[in-house]
């Protein structure tokens, strides 16, 4: 066999020219063993940014990177199913979503991240829970899956550890916005769950990451053809991201908001993407004939409390409180200042910038300015009043939830600019596209 010479393989690269699977496949390798260097790293990130990858390509660092670290195998009863959203604001749906299926008979075991940007992360929210356990053992972890149905946790060293040292030099050298790299990212993590079936929440709008449709687009195609290409049956929804999800933006603040749903008080917009996703993924791991059976089943689940006991029973397997769903008020701490924010106009809400409200709720402390930031999880808003929702002069729109006057008097200035007026609201769908492989 030809020996691997990483520079002819980098200038592949350079030129637009597909190297051999064997190559992607040594120079991955290589990142593990020390024989790929930083600068072989980041001459490689540059180059897919400029010149982009094939699909097959794609699928081959995909598995590449996937396989640098543990693989999870699993022999359970039921299909191994997990959800990834591209991030977004008031965004609660993974908390939902995992002991719905759970409670429909799949298995969940969810690796989840921190916040990025603006966009809240499920991992800082389950981290408001006193005593939960983001960081649980492989031997824990694993244990959850199997006798609760569901496991949310953080990613460990050994899952697709070639990803974080890729990240990172992407980082460094301007690279991280490139498709390719974007999508091997994403899904090196997700396949190493050894996962069944995988359904994607494309975000889009204000508050996304994506915010017009033909980015969106092309992440979630990109995203669908490669997860496909590598053996897991994937789907996705591309959906609107144009005000937050939930009436709370900030992790404490979510965490209540979540139990608020399993007690039956439920923000529409939030219940109907966790149902149309869940539904998605019953289809997909066999539980549901088609997206209207599903739907049935998500319902149900929600309605009876099965889900909700999913919920508890999870929690308290990670360490976390027994009766917080009962109690909520004695572990989720309420923040020095709770006041509401006023409306200084009147007309009918037709846009709220998103992004701006999470960026109001970083100002407050509920989010990362700097990778090493410590999170205040008792600040936020909550009772965030929708678009479509005729205010007057002097109404409500939201209710802060600060540390300090001034970081009350900054984020809801923050707030109250991101929010528009007119005569009428638009009609938005909140379900985009939905997204199929094309293979």
């Amino acid at each position: 066999m030809t020996t691997f010479l990483p520079q002819e393989f980098l200038a592949q690269i350079r030129d637009g020219v597909s190297p051999s699977a064997h190559d992607i496949q040594t120079f991955i390798k290589g990142i593990g063993t020390g024989d790929t260097s930083s600068a072989h790293i980041g001459a490689f990130v540059m180059a897919v940014y400029l010149k982009g990858l094939a699909k097959n390509d794609i699928v081959t660092l995909t598995k590449a990177v996937r396989d640098s670290g543990n693989v999870m195998e699993w022999d359970l009863d039921g299909p191994v199913l997990d959800k990834h959203s591209t991030g977004g604001v008031g965004d609660n749906v993974s908390l939902l979503l995992g002991p719905v299926i759970a409670a429909c008979g799949g298995y969940v075991p969810m690796i989840s991240g921190q916040g990025l940007g603006h966009t809240g992360g499920t991992l800082d929210k389950f981290s408001a829970i006193p005593g939960y356990n983001v960081d649980a053992d492989n031997a824990l972890f694993r244990r959850t899956v199997k006798d609760i149905g569901c496991a949310i946790i953080g990613q460990t060293g050994a899952l697709a550890p070639a990803d974080k040292i890729m990240y990172a030099i992407r980082s460094a050298t301007a690279s991280v916005s490139s498709l390719p790299l974007i999508t091997a990212s994403i899904l090196s993590k997700k396949l190493a769950e050894g996962l069944d079936g995988l359904v994607l929440d494309i975000k889009c709008g204000s508050g996304a990451f994506m915010d017009n449709i033909a980015d969106a687009k092309a992440l979630a195609k990109s995203l669908i053809e490669v997860a496909n290409g590598a053996g897991v049956k994937t789907s996705g929804l591309i959906t609107d991201m144009n005000e937050p999800l939930a009436s709370a933006a900030g992790n404490g603040l979510e965490v209540r908001n979540v139990i608020n749903h399993w007690h039956g008080v439920r923000d529409k917009r939030l219940h109907n993407i966790t149902v149309e996703l869940c539904a998605e993924m019953l289809v997909a791991g066999g539980l549901a004939k088609n997206s209207r059976t599903g739907r049935s089943q998500v319902e149900a689940v929600f309605d009876n409390g099965k889900a909700a006991e999913v919920f508890a029973r999870m929690v308290t397997a990670l360490g976390g409180p027994a009766d917080l769903m009962q109690n909520p008020d004695k572990y989720l701490q309420a923040a020095p200042i709770v006041t509401d924010i006023i409306s200084e106009k009147s007309g009918i809400v037709s846009a709220i910038d998103a992004r701006a409200v999470g960026n109001a709720v970083i100002v407050l402390g509920g989010g990362r300015k700097k990778p090493d930031d410590i999170i205040d999880y008792t600040v936020g808003f909550d009772q965030i009043v929708p678009i479509g929702t005729k205010i007057n002069t002097g109404d409500t729109i939201a209710r802060i939830h600060a540390r300090n006057k001034t970081q009350a008097h900054e984020a809801g200035k923050m707030l109250r600019d991101a929010y528009i007026y007119s005569d009428d609201a638009p009609d938005s769908p909140l379900i985009i596209d939905r997204i199929v492989a094309n293979i």
